[in-house]
């Protein structure tokens, strides 16, 4: 059981990726604290999932783009758990729009949860390792486009290129406070963000043809790179992109 004891507080969980990871972490013992947006059937489906994994969990809603609301989920989770060991920083957004179509009002959508969120997160969650000798982990759910430019989705390249800048910096500034930091960046993965891919034969096919593997990843693929990263056998590991793509990132060619 590499993380009993632990508690993981992960942000996005309500589905797909972040879900994945609860219950992966769960069935390693932790104790998961589940935030979305709301606390609805898809939070109380992760909390179930987290239970059926073998251990036990909370939900903690709010709307990690809003500063104020990550210092106050930051702060329950220290308080209704006694404290929290793992940070995932999942919740993410995209929109899909040329260049010169992009609104201000989009733009912010995606800058403020994909990037803000995760900053000031990981701000609240570190200030409580300030004069302690605990151990923290924060991990990153990135993608393969912090690296790969993915025509009509700008804003959300700038925000997962600026999410790697963010941890490559803050390795620095907060390995003696005894956290980590890291990036796990997946590529084309089966979740509800990519319904219409997966229903899209032929844009499927295409997309199957730049991957070496020869197939699209499963949230448990990303959930296994986090169990690592969280758990004591990546002590020594901070600063670092983990990239969960099946090869697509060295072989990627616009049709």
């Amino acid at each position: 059981m590499r993380m009993q004891n632990n508690v993981v507080l992960v942000t996005g969980a309500g589905q797909g990726i972040g879900r994945a990871i609860a219950s992966r972490l769960a069935s390693e013992g932790a104790y998961i604290i589940i935030n979305d947006l709301y606390e609805n059937d898809n939070t109380r489906e992760t909390l179930r999932e987290v239970q059926g994994a073998g251990s036990n969990g909370c939900i903690i809603a709010g709307d990690v783009s809003d500063t104020v609301i990550c210092r106050d989920i930051i702060a329950e989770g220290f308080s209704w758990a006694g404290g929290i060991d793992v940070l995932v920083n999942n919740a993410g957004i995209e929109r899909n729009a040329e260049f010169l179509d992009v609104t201000e009002k989009d733009f912010d959508a995606v800058m403020n949860v994909n990037l803000k969120g995760a900053f000031f997160m990981t701000q609240a969650f570190a200030q409580h390792f300030r004069n302690t000798k605990r151990k923290g982990r924060i991990i990153n759910i990135s993608s393969v486009h912090e690296e790969l430019p993915f025509p009509h989705f700008t804003s959300y390249c700038i925000s997962k290129g600026g999410m790697k800048m963010m941890m490559r910096n803050l390795s620095i500034e907060l390995a003696p406070l005894g956290i980590t930091i890291n990036n796990v960046a997946p590529g084309a993965i089966e979740t509800p963000i990519n319904k219409s891919l997966l229903n899209n034969p032929q844009q499927l096919a295409e997309l199957t043809h730049n991957i070496p593997a020869g197939r699209l990843g499963k949230p448990l693929d990303v959930a296994n790179a986090v169990l690592w990263l969280a758990s004591d056998e990546a002590d020594y590991v901070t600063g670092s992109t983990v990239y969960i793509d099946g090869g697509l990132l060295w072989n990627y060619q616009e049709q």
